[in-house]
């Protein structure tokens, strides 16, 4: 039986007569280790590393509402011309369906590019949700989380809410999240935290999502204060990714990317680090080692290793708009421009097929969007984020290794700069 601590589990597994490995079923099965299935594996220095096979269906992102009650300066919808709507009842029925036939529930995700709780109907769709069996998320900034809909969301089931904080104080925080009060938000937090039942774990959990620019990332120490005061169990921090060229300045890893610490290679020499004191003493060393051009371990976890891989087929994920279309993952859901050394990229939506044709197993097991995953898993694309000096990275239509649309060369959370939770 699995040991788990934490997100992890320690796993014990047999081998039969034949050399074979004999998982349990329900590790089997939540991995889509099925029969039929291949499952990609790496070799590493202690020890063998299973990827997800790509017929596992994990995760769902579920954008109820392309809407927004707030204009944030970090925003794509400051520079976007897409129609906005909401989750029509007849598509999310669609939904639910398509989730009860699931043999493993997924977790769902509700959020996107706009506000879920912007959509009338929210509570009503985290309880269905839940009465599916499914794992239940939902990211939203804070303002609309009313006395009255905390105590909705937790009569719902709701397991993580996620709250997306960008600042520690007024000042900072209204500079970003423009058209949103910071007291009134931390005032509505506060009081979704006292609504949970009493408990040693309460649930819904609290997690806490910072977008990290040069304009605020002083705030982050006091902020996981706050946020711990707040009742937050959960801290998730990513990079601005910026689409207009104003924001471009406000980046913190305009050179991290080409540092040859973070592109692991049999070439350069390979250091292997402790756990040390983050102090004066060894302030300079640290910085030296981080910048040195090693193929640097930590702790035994390579560095290196959380380039060319993609969160989303990692995870197992895929994505729905509000209009019901089904895309492989968050940043392929909408066309959109964003920018990176100062130079546009632009990304052409990616559409799977949509909901109201198709159900949800049916769009995720078609021939083309398995190969799909599979390319994306083997991740044999232009390094278009280090070198980035042709034409065909400017967008995601094809790249230099002959990769046709859509292409992940030039996306940031395959090298781990954005995340989403």
């Amino acid at each position: 039986m699995p040991k788990t601590t934490g997100t992890e589990s320690n796993v014990w597994i047999s081998v039969d007569e034949q050399g074979r490995l004999v998982l349990p079923s329900e590790l089997a099965s939540r991995y889509g280790f099925i029969p039929g299935t291949s499952v990609r594996i790496d070799e590493e220095t202690n020890g063998l590393h299973f990827h997800r096979s790509v017929a596992s269906l994990a995760k769902v992102y579920v954008e109820p509402s392309g809407q927004c009650n707030l204009n944030c300066r970090t925003c794509v919808r400051n520079l976007w011309d897409e129609p906005m709507g909401w989750m029509s009842t007849g598509l999310f029925e669609r939904l639910i369906t398509g989730l009860r036939a699931l043999k493993t529930p997924p977790t769902v995700c509700f959020g996107g590019f706009g506000e879920p709780l912007y959509h009338p109907e929210i509570v009503e769709m985290v309880s269905q949700v839940k009465a599916a069996g499914c794992r239940v998320e939902l990211i939203t900034n804070g303002t609309l989380l009313t006395p009255r809909s905390s105590r909705a969301l937790i009569d719902a089931g709701l397991d993580i809410l996620w709250v997306s904080l960008d600042g520690a104080t007024p000042e900072s925080y209204e500079d970003v999240r423009l058209g949103a009060e910071f007291p009134e938000v931390i005032k509505n937090i506060d009081g979704f935290r006292a609504a949970r039942r009493p408990s040693h774990r309460p649930t819904p959990e609290i997690g806490i999502a910072f977008v990290a620019m040069k304009r605020n990332i002083s705030d982050l120490p006091a902020l996981l204060r706050l946020s711990t005061q707040l009742g937050a169990s959960r801290y998730f921090v990513t990079n601005l990714l910026p689409y207009s060229q104003d924001m471009c300045s406000e980046v913190l890893y305009s050179r991290v990317l080409h540092e040859i610490t973070y592109i692991p290679s049999r070439w350069v020499p390979h250091l292997d680090m402790p756990r040390v004191d983050a102090n004066k003493d060894t302030k300079e060393v640290r910085h030296h080692i981080l910048r040195g051009g090693y193929n640097l371990s930590y702790n035994g976890d390579n560095l290196g290793r959380a380039n060319d891989r993609c969160p989303f087929i990692t995870r197992g994920s895929t994505a729905i708009a509000w209009d019901g279309s089904l895309s492989p993952c968050l940043p392929l859901m909408h066309d959109h421009t964003s920018y990176f050394s100062n130079r546009p990229r632009f990304s052409r939506r990616c559409v799977i097929g949509n909901l109201a044709e198709k159900d949800l197993n049916e769009l995720w097991s078609q021939p083309e969007y398995v190969a799909f995953r599979q390319r994306v898993q083997a991740f044999d694309f232009s390094p278009c984020t280090v070198c980035g000096g042709c034409d065909l990275s400017e967008a995601n239509e094809e790249d230099c290794y002959g990769n046709t649309f859509p292409t992940c060369g030039g996306c940031l959370w395959a090298q781990g700069v954005i995340q989403c939770p």
